[in-house]
């Protein structure tokens, strides 16, 4: 499997863990052992759609272009890094913590626990690295 490949399903996956952060968090009842401001998971969601878009606009297009110029892919590759922390965030919500006035861990319909996210936004890192890579070294 050639390396641009890779890019290409590692950008399908991306979208489907912004989509599905969004419409796993978009409820007020989310599971996690603490609740999540709003902001957030919005935050998660628009960085993430900005970037798939720049992203997919420098691997569709030329380098010489305006849509898959440089600026577009250092600023793509930026709000790729910039959705990851925001789902490490999100991921914070699973943190354990003790004391008599810490709520019980919810569950939800998706998982028992923090596994789905912890997959997702762990995966998010290392794809974003490989992002980065793969356009640092003008692999795509």
């Amino acid at each position: 499997m050639s390396f641009p490949i890779v890019v290409w399903i590692l950008t399908a996956l991306a979208a489907v863990v912004v989509v599905l952060t969004r419409l796993r968090l978009s409820r007020g009842d989310a599971a996690g052992q603490f609740s999540l401001h709003d902001r957030l998971p919005l935050a998660h969601f628009v960085t993430g759609m900005l970037a798939l878009v720049l992203w997919l606009g420098v691997l569709v297009f030329p380098e010489d272009s305006v849509v898959g110029g440089p600026l577009v892919g250092i600023l793509a590759v930026a709000l790729w890094w910039l959705t990851a922390i925001l789902g490490l965030l999100v991921l914070a919500r699973w943190l354990p913590s003790r004391g008599r006035h810490v709520p019980e861990a919810s569950g939800d319909s998706w998982s028992d626990g923090p596994g789905l996210s912890l997959l997702a936004h762990l995966g998010m890192v290392v794809g974003v690295l490989v992002f980065t890579y793969a356009y640092l070294t003008a692999a795509v």
